[in-house]
């Protein structure tokens, strides 16, 4: 078969089938696209020509390229799930990766805002006019507040938010569903800013653009980069500091690794344990300031 049309039927499978998320079906739709192009440029058109030597020159482009070992890692495990998917129907004998191994992902520990510097952005916010500031800070307060994801912010409904039980619904990756507990500084802002919502159905989009529209991530990263840039010179000012920042300062103030690992929606709890490290990096670095015998 063809290989541009096994890549098809994958992707109707994670969306059909697997209910995989929008998100997890356009990275894998990138990644097998580039392989596609590969292999026409190497004139292969079938799936069943593709060879682990093939395989390998496409890991070698990879490099050549300057891909990071994340990115690399990433595309084979997409390519490694392809091939799966086109054993498991009979259109190959054998998976061309059985034998190949992704490359070590060396994870660096993810920056931090701290804790005042994203006080300030609230501060900041409060003293602005207008209703758009509602929408802003109650984004910042539960990117930081529910530590959850831009995807998963961006897919919020109105009905999605509990009161009574204090509690946000999130829609995480793979379309799986959590509770993640909404504290008081969170609430507040919940309902100062849906009281300047005109009269939706609760299962109208939580936030809006000035269109009318849904937000969408790049909408959401535009907001916070405004705002980090003015309190702060981290490298890397993005919504997803905001979730490192709320898991490190939860484990800074001894919460239980198992709790933040929930509230994050990770799958492995390896995961989690790299906010571990930042905090025992911030304690070392707190010693070597502050210790007279350091």
């Amino acid at each position: 078969m063809r290989i541009e049309k096994i890549v098809e039927n994958f992707l109707s499978d994670l969306k059909g089938i697997r209910n995989a998320s929008t998100n997890t079906i356009l990275s894998y739709h990138r990644d097998l696209q580039q392989f596609i192009r590969f292999s026409n440029n190497n004139r292969i058109y079938d799936i069943d020509k593709i060879t682990q030597r093939h395989v390998r020159a496409f890991i070698v482009e990879l490099n050549s390229n300057n891909n990071s070992t994340g990115t690399i890692s990433r595309k084979l495990t997409s390519l490694r799930n392809l091939f799966n998917f086109s054993l498991l129907l009979g259109y190959i004998q054998n998976n061309p990766l059985k034998d190949i191994k992704n490359p070590k992902i060396k994870r660096g520990i993810p920056e931090t805002l701290p804790l005042d510097s994203y006080l300030n952005i609230i501060n900041l916010i409060d003293e602005e006019t207008g209703e758009s500031k509602f929408q802003v800070k109650t984004i910042f307060e539960l990117l930081y507040g529910c530590a959850i994801r831009v995807s998963e912010l961006c897919q919020l409904n109105i009905n999605d938010v509990n009161y009574q039980s204090e509690t946000l619904k999130v829609i995480g990756k793979g379309s799986k569903e959590r509770l993640v507990p909404l504290g008081q500084k969170s609430i507040e802002a919940l309902k100062e800013y849906m009281v300047n919502l005109s009269e939706n159905s609760v299962n109208s989009p939580l936030f809006l653009t000035s269109k009318g529209e849904r937000i969408y991530p790049r909408y959401v990263q535009r907001v916070v980069k405004k705002y980090i840039q003015l309190v702060s010179d981290v490298s890397k000012k993005s919504p997803h500091i905001l979730r490192h920042s709320a898991a490190t300062h939860m484990l800074d103030r001894g919460a239980d690794l198992i709790g933040v690992k929930e509230i994050l929606g990770h799958e492995n709890l390896k995961t989690t344990q790299i906010y571990t490290h930042v905090s025992v990096e911030r304690l070392k670095k707190t010693y070597k300031t502050s210790h007279p015998k350091s």
